[in-house]
């Protein structure tokens, strides 16, 4: 898409966030791990960042990413539905990409939930293997809206 500019979003951005992930569909705790105040301390983590893509001043799409030392991961993806298959994800998904290797990482990790087409194809799309062999386990330590 002509236009568009990824950037990092900032502690102030958050209630735009939010509203971009409700209209996206996209689950969120805005009570528990996404509540603002969470979020703002999360971001002086040097290790995670959110990143927004604009057209002009809209906010069409948004990504948080995080490193653990060892891999980036790609989490919490969403374009506004009218902006779907326009390019938006793929500039997010790249803007993560780079900004993993400039901090010498060599592999990038995403979890999709079963059922989520639009995210599967999208990474299998940008070249991301699918590994069926891995199993996902968590244990909810922070309370039901964690």
């Amino acid at each position: 898409m002509d236009g568009l500019k990824v950037c990092l979003l900032g502690p102030e951005n958050i209630m735009d966030i939010h509203a971009l992930w409700k209209e996206a569909d996209l689950t969120f705790h805005p009570s528990g791990r996404d509540a603002v105040g969470r979020m703002t301390l999360e971001l002086q983590d040097p290790r995670v960042f959110v990143a927004g893509a604009f057209l002009g001043e809209a906010l069409l799409g948004v990504v948080l990413g995080n490193d653990d030392g060892r891999k980036g991961w790609i989490n919490r993806l969403a374009v506004r539905p009218a902006y779907r298959k326009h390019g938006v994800a793929h500039a997010l998904v790249d803007f993560c990409e780079r900004r993993f290797k400039g901090r010498g990482l060599g592999m990038v990790c995403c979890l999709i939930e079963e059922g989520n087409e639009p995210s599967r194809s999208l990474f299998l799309k940008e070249d991301y293997e699918e590994r069926p062999d891995i199993h996902y386990f968590r244990k909810m330590i922070g309370g039901e809206d964690w």
